[in-house]
């Protein structure tokens, strides 16, 4: 009987903090990291590895994950945050853009 389910690889990484769920030839924008357009970058920080359909997970989960940078700094939406107080003459405006590092995934082993 055929699997319903497709045997895809995929991990999940953590960078910077924050959780990404990865399969080989994916482009992502994480949060800055160094480096420059066409450097590699390894990740060893792996929560989860499904391979051929086996999981494996905590200290189980052992893999890396290479990238390569494409495109060094992308800067992100502007976020303003605006606090006014009515009849204070009270006004603060501030904002900023999140930097991000788009990647290119390159291979999980």
């Amino acid at each position: 009987m055929p699997s319903k389910f497709l045997k895809v690889m995929f991990a999940i990484v953590k960078i910077a903090g924050q959780q990404f769920k990865v399969q080989e030839g994916q482009s992502l924008y994480v949060p800055h990291i160094a480096g420059k357009s066409g450097d590699k970058v390894e990740f060893s920080d792996i929560l989860l590895v499904n391979a051929d359909g086996k999981l494996s997970a905590g200290k189980d989960a052992s893999a890396t994950v290479k990238a390569e940078i494409v495109n060094d700094l992308v800067k992100g939406n502007k976020v303003i945050a605006f606090k006014m107080k009515r009849r204070k003459g009270f006004r603060k405006k501030h904002g900023h853009r999140t930097q991000y590092t788009q990647i290119k995934i390159e291979s999980i082993a």
